[in-house]
């Protein structure tokens, strides 16, 4: 899939954000890259039992920053946005290359970090469905 068409498909998962959650978003950015980095691998293979190498098709998406809720008013200021990357190459390996499916994983994904943004931990994430 062309990356213009992938960014598209964010767009349209972010736009789909209801709005009583976007309207709580301050100081984030949502980026697509290709690949996790080898740094980003590692972390999540280790956080995840994993050997190395088995993370790549995995890691579909990570939530850099510091959650709302643990944001610090006197402190949390002048500070970088969080971030939210989707990892292209990985989503579309982990769907098979079917658009639709392609679709509902970033969707699915882009919610998963938004409720690390939110302070939700995996556990939690995968018991939403998520």
């Amino acid at each position: 899939m062309e990356m213009s068409r992938f960014r598209m498909l964010v767009s349209q998962a972010i736009d789909s954000l209801p709005e009583e959650f976007s309207a709580a978003l301050e100081n984030i950015e949502v980026v697509v890259e290709e690949w996790p980095t080898d740094e980003e691998l590692d972390y999540f293979e280790e956080r995840e039992g994993l050997e190395e190498g088995e993370g790549e098709c995995l890691l579909l998406g990570l939530y850099q920053g510091i959650p709302k809720g643990k944001r610090d008013p006197l402190f949390y200021s002048g500070v970088l946005p969080d971030r939210i990357t989707l990892f292209r190459g990985s989503i579309e390996e982990f769907c098979g290359g079917d658009e639709r499916e392609i679709t509902e994983q970033i969707r699915k994904t882009f919610l998963h970090e938004i409720g690390h943004y939110f302070g939700l931990n995996d556990d939690r994430l995968r018991e939403l469905g998520y």
